[in-house]
């Protein structure tokens, strides 16, 4: 038993330490495809960034990725459009929020995506438990059930005879200890007739 806690605990560390390489190489894919992205002055938004590095757009979202996504998208909006001096900046520009809009509609639309897929599957598997259920011959059936109902009253019949078993073995043990009872008792008698 204490070899297998460390077995347990090797395994563990294993699917973490893969885990975590694998989220790294995402990031690192996320990170690069956003260069590409910038370089080639394309609009950067979650879902084509998502696309470009072929992760799901959560993760553009993440901590530590997020932060380079806004930094590229403001290099971006500075680069297209020059400040001007006249018009108070709110601190988001609306590229920014044009583009957040884009992705709150495609995140929505991924979404939908996904339950119509949990839905079809759903469906594909009830149709196919159906089908397995169907295939199956009446006589086959009732066959199985009858087999079903045989080794049910076998069971029944061994479960009452162990439990006459073991009520007979009660009664000798009850028996038994009488009987050395009374097996002591008589010993002590006899110790104590001999003493005097």
């Amino acid at each position: 038993m204490s070899t297998a806690r460390p077995e347990h605990n090797a395994r563990a560390d294993a699917l973490r330490a893969a885990r975590a390489r694998d989220s790294q190489h995402k990031r690192r894919r996320v990170l690069d495809a956003l260069q590409a992205l910038e370089n080639t002055g394309t609009p950067i938004t979650a879902a084509r960034l998502a696309a470009a590095a072929g992760v799901s757009a959560w993760l553009v979202y993440a901590d530590g990725v997020r932060e380079h996504v806004d930094a590229a998208r403001r290099r971006q909006a500075e680069h297209d459009s020059p400040p001007t001096p006249a018009v108070p900046t709110t601190g988001r520009e609306p590229a920014s929020m044009a583009s957040l809009r884009t992705d709150l509609a495609v995140a929505r639309a991924e979404i939908r995506r996904l339950r119509a897929e949990g839905d079809k599957l759903r469906n594909r598997l009830r149709l196919h438990l159906g089908a397995e259920i169907e295939g199956l011959e009446r006589a086959e059936l009732i066959a199985r059930v009858a087999d079903l109902e045989t080794n049910a009253r076998h069971l029944i019949v061994e479960r009452d005879a162990r439990a006459a078993e073991a009520d007979h073995a009660r009664r000798r043990v009850r028996e038994l200890e009488d009987d050395l009872t009374a097996a002591r008792e008589s010993l002590r008698r006899i110790i104590r007739e001999t003493n005097t």
